[in-house]
């Protein structure tokens, strides 16, 4: 029978068995991050995780150093660039958010250094073409959760829909793949509003909202910055159903939004129902592994899907490492990036903390509907039961 075991554990197992490994080989990550800034809540759970990854592949020392980015893309640039120059860095790991990870494609692809992005946007990795061959990513895509999305309103007997979102990249995204996941669906958009991830007011766009009066309403933010139309919508009175995104699947977000919380709906990642999920499922292992690691570290409660992005994106990098210096490619050189970057584009899954990680060459990443990507009922208490 397959086994899956937990993150890292598979990896760490067969970085041993490569007696190749050059001795006293170091391995330099930079990590990109937001860890202040309107994406803080995402960016600090991936920041904490970075501790709890393998400082050592077999023989091999792995080194990470971590930059803030403040929810900036030009800032995201100007680490990255810092990082292969000053630091040497083998890999990239992040950014939090999809404007910042979609302005460090072209400089992954410039300097030949392989990034595995921590935010969700398909379009940080296709179409599968020029700079966007040395881009990956560990987040589940937006039309996969778009899809969950467009079901659980079908069940819910949803005939009209409104649509706020972030005025980036993150929200148009959203937007796009909610209108293709609604294509045959009698289902209909009647009013969209968008808002800047600072902004401190929503009551224009809500007004405009609540007057096509639609059944229900999607708000597509992530981070706290999601709970800002949720409250505005429950304080004028809105009684229709509130669906989030997966970018809302944190405690800060719960914390901000309150009350407003109750009985929203939101496709999460199976590591915030972990405990939850049948004993079969093979993320259930995954997920309570990481949830036992990162809390026994940070404290009860305290694990986010975020965290799980940056877990994933660790295992990909061990799993690189020992194929990459077997083949005799040395830590530095183009060649070690480049036997990285094509690990990843070999056609084989994982089974990680949040998806099946499952790297085909024409996709680079495909997503299968991975039992517990389920939509979550969230409440005032912060429970995550499943739908």
């Amino acid at each position: 029978m397959k086994k899956f075991l937990p993150c890292l554990l598979g990896v760490a197992l067969a970085a041993s068995a490569h007696s190749a490994l050059a001795e006293d080989a170091t391995v330099n990550v930079g990590v990109v991050v937001s860890a202040t800034g309107p994406a803080a809540s995402l960016g600090i759970a991936e920041r904490n995780t970075v501790a709890l990854l393998p400082r050592q592949i077999g023989s091999t020392k792995v080194n990470y150093t971590i930059l803030d980015d403040a929810t900036d893309a030009t800032q995201a640039v100007r680490n990255m660039r810092k990082l292969i120059s000053e630091n040497n860095a083998d890999v990239i790991i992040g950014t939090t958010a999809t404007p910042g990870s979609l302005a460090m494609i072209d400089v992954a692809a410039e300097k030949k250094i392989p990034m595995i992005s921590l935010a969700a946007s398909a379009s940080i990795v296709q179409p599968v073409e020029g700079a966007r061959t040395w881009s990956f990513k560990t987040p589940q895509n937006d039309v996969l959760m778009a899809t969950a999305v467009v079901q659980a309103m079908e069940k819910a007997g949803t005939g009209k829909i409104g649509f706020i979102g972030f005025s980036d990249a993150y929200g148009q995204n959203w937007l796009k793949e909610l209108k293709n996941a609604l294509q045959g669906k009698p289902i209909e958009i009647v009013a969209t509003e968008s808002y800047a991830r600072p902004d401190t007011s929503v009551t224009g766009q809500v007004l405009k909202l609540l007057a096509a009066k639609p059944d229900a309403i999607l708000i597509a933010g992530s981070g706290t910055a999601a709970a800002l139309p949720q409250r505005e919508l429950k304080q004028r009175g809105f009684k229709g159903q509130i669906y989030q995104t997966h970018g809302a699947g944190n405690s800060e977000f719960l914390k901000m939004c309150g009350s407003a919380c109750e009985g929203l709906v939101l496709p999460a990642g199976p590591i915030l129902v972990a405990d939850q999920l049948p004993p079969a499922n093979p993320m259930r292992v995954t997920g309570l592994d990481y949830t036992q690691k990162y809390e026994a570290q940070y404290g009860k409660g305290s694990v986010s899907g975020f965290g799980g992005h940056m877990s994933d994106a660790g295992a990909l990098v061990a799993a690189a490492i020992p194929k990459a210096l077997a083949g005799g490619a040395k830590p530095g050189t183009e060649a070690f990036a480049r036997r990285c970057a094509m690990r990843w584009k070999t056609p084989r899954m994982w089974s990680a903390c949040m998806v099946y990680l499952t790297c085909l060459p024409k996709t680079i990443q495909g997503w299968t509907n991975a039992p517990g990507c389920c939509c979550a009922s969230r409440t005032a208490s912060g429970n995550l039961p499943r739908t």
